[in-house]
């Protein structure tokens, strides 16, 4: 058979027949993306080769995934799924062919490449950062984007927060005595801020970066999800818009890759595609679409910067930070995102869409990022992330209860299969320098979701064989979290627990009464509570699923060898064993420090997953306790609920 030509196609991966018409598999396939429902294939004699003779059964499958789909509120009934069409997602590509042999080339790629990154302290780029040197000894230097007075101060920052954390032991152990030699060779701070002119560079580095770097990586975000408007607009939405500016310099640019959020996508309902932001989108507008309303919300970002920029109210300054925070929230809520974090990252990418010119984009989107499913070892994750309070206060007999959908889904994916994904992105489309964008969302909530019910389930059967030990060595006896689908039920149940926890109701019943000053405590923790929760309730009743799609057939242009090296198949993680195994001994030992979670001796057993997961020999952990909470109320009276105040601010601060 000849070359083929495509006309119209959604994404397909065709096995060119071989051998005297056999149809199988080859090393040449063709890779390719756009829209139209009338999807033909023909070879270059003219005639028209039947889907059905060349797909094979998987990619059949594939072409069923490639519909928008529609879901009822929070996936309840998966029988209600029904295909739509066919769509066209990641840009306007043409054909690629895409030897799979070889695979990509991730290797070969990041041999000798120069890379800017910003957002290097952060915990998906130190993931990153420590993949690519391990990989990949001959990579060149790695700029890092630092945020210091000086450069002895960022050069403090960069040992202290890479280059001497554990995450990178690994290397230390290859590298031995010449590790500092190694790491100062290939990783160069930089004084900067995204929030900055020309992001606070100087010239001289200036100069070096716009001569040498090949791929640029956007990694900095703010992602409180109440931040102040001015603040959040600045560096998620103004931020990218700095970086672009600088990547129009760079003579050598292959690849301007952003790291983003799969919640971008706001409020939107059901099976959510890979479609990049165009400047202007506006998801109340999809969203009221059939209705046409009278008045739809068009959003104007240049309006929405001047706006904050020329905010002058008569406000005291001890007010403005919450006028701001009011402000963001209520415009988020008016264009169909659920908070200021995910609405300024949108903007973002669509600053970036609108900036790029013929530069090639490759947007990142993963959901809730937790520890590394297996490298550089398996449960490595630093500060608390979206679900890990609940985790620990809930072993720890502090927390029975939460507001969540229980037939909602928890979309998770560790850190290490987001590193592979955007290494396996960065080397596809870094080579083939198309002056298109390409969105992949690493997701699990359409492949293998993650059920809030199930997760309840698993933290219960966990800690009833393992259970946390208290300060007198006794086991915690934790019951089956109950989820409560609303708020008032969600207040009640904090109530109840706060005056049972205190022993307000022994009080009562010795004096008569209950103090006054007691019950205001636990009623303004309450309040605060339901206020925090409020603000996160968008995403523990999300009705969104992440599709995937793109990230999927990202995988099948790789090479078997690639697959091991850098797998993120995240539909073969079994979540029990990834929750029990690897995630909660990670969260003792690498954010509890070893304090606090004193478990009874468990055994972690080998975890079975993605392609590429590392043989894990049975390890044997045991972590002493620790009175890690310092309840703010001064008594354990208000200790539940300061516990989910406290949790609830943390979480802002991490990334989603």
């Amino acid at each position: 058979m000849g070359v083929m030509s495509i006309s119209h196609s959604s994404s397909l991966l065709i096995g060119v027949p071989q051998n005297n018409g056999a149809r199988r598999r080859s090393n040449v396939v063709v890779y390719c993306q756009g829209g139209g429902g009338n999807n033909v294939i023909k070879s270059s004699s003219g005639m028209s080769s039947m889907l059905s003779s060349l797909v094979s059964t998987d990619h059949a499958a594939t072409l069923m995934d490639a519909g928008s789909l529609v879901l009822s509120q929070n996936g309840k009934n998966q029988a209600e799924i029904v295909v739509k069409d066919l769509v066209p997602y990641g840009g306007q590509t043409s054909t690629t062919l895409i030897g799979l042999e070889n695979g990509i080339g991730i290797v070969n790629f990041l041999r000798g490449k120069k890379l800017f990154i910003t957002g290097a302290t952060g915990f998906l780029a130190k993931v990153l950062i420590e993949k690519i040197l391990r990989t990949e000894t001959d990579v060149g230097k790695i700029y890092l984007l630092i945020k210091a007075k000086n450069k002895q101060a960022a050069m403090e920052r960069l040992q202290n927060e890479i280059i001497n954390t554990e995450l990178f032991k690994c290397l230390q152990q290859v590298h031995g005595k010449s590790y500092q030699a190694f790491m100062m060779s290939k990783l160069v701070p930089v004084v900067g801020n995204v929030c900055e002119s020309n992001l606070g560079l100087d010239e001289g580095i200036t100069n070096v970066i716009a001569e040498e770097v090949d791929v640029i990586v956007n990694s900095a975000a703010n992602t409180t999800f109440d931040e102040r408007y001015d603040t959040a607009i600045n560096i998620n939405t103004r931020g990218p818009c700095r970086l672009m500016a600088i990547a129009k310099k760079c003579k050598k640019l292959k690849l301007f890759l952003h790291v983003s959020t799969a919640y971008v996508n706001g409020q939107r309902q059901g099976r959510i595609m890979e479609r990049p932001f165009s400047i202007g989108d506006c998801i109340a507008r999809e969203n009221f679409i059939s209705e046409a309303p009278k008045y739809l919300p068009t959003l104007d970002i240049e309006g929405e910067i001047n706006l904050v920029s020329n905010y002058k109210g008569n406000i005291e300054d001890n007010l403005l930070a919450q006028k701001m925070k009011e402000m963001g929230l209520e415009r988020a809520r008016r264009y169909g995102w659920q908070d200021t974090y995910v609405f300024t990252k949108a903007m973002g990418e669509m600053m970036i869409d609108k900036l790029r010119g013929d530069i090639p984009v490759v947007v990142i989107r993963p959901s809730v990022i937790e520890s590394t499913f297996s490298e550089p070892f398996p449960g490595w994750m630093e500060g608390n992330r979206m679900m890990d309070p609940i985790v620990l206060c809930y072993g720890k007999g502090q927390l029975t209860g939460f507001l969540v959908d229980p037939h909602g889904v928890l979309d998770v994916v560790p850190a290490d299969m987001v590193v592979n994904a955007t290494l396996a992105a960065m080397a596809r489309h870094g080579m083939t320098q198309k002056p298109d964008i390409n969105v992949y969302q690493i997701a699990s909530s359409v492949v293998n979701p993650l059920v809030f019910q199930d997760l309840a389930r698993l933290l219960y059967e966990h800690y009833s064989s393992s259970p946390c030990i208290d300060s007198k060595g006794r086991p915690i006896q934790v019951p089956l979290m109950k989820l409560f689908s609303s708020t008032e039920e969600f207040s009640g149940h904090l109530w109840r627990d706060a005056i049972q926890k205190s022993g307000l109701i022994a009080m009562a019943s010795s004096k008569g009464k209950m103090s006054q000053k007691l019950e205001n405590m636990c009623r303004k923790s309450v309040e605060q509570a339901k206020y925090l929760a409020n603000i996160y309730e968008p995403y523990t009743f999300y009705g969104g699923r992440f599709d995937n799609s793109n990230t999927q057939r990202l995988m099948e242009c790789m090479s078997e060898e690639e697959k091991k090296e850098f797998g993120f198949d995240v539909k073969s993680i079994d979540w029990k064993d990834y929750i029990t195994n690897v995630h909660i001994p990670g969260l003792r030992r690498h954010v509890m420090k070893g304090r606090g979670m004193k478990l009874a001796t468990t055994t972690r057993r080998q975890v079975h997953g993605s392609v590429g997961a590392k043989q894990r020999p049975k390890e044997t952990h045991t972590t002493p306790d620790m009175p890690w909470y310092n309840p703010t109320s001064g008594g354990k009276e208000g200790i539940i609920l300061d516990l989910m105040v406290q949790w609830l601010r943390r979480h802002g601060k991490e990334e989603l």
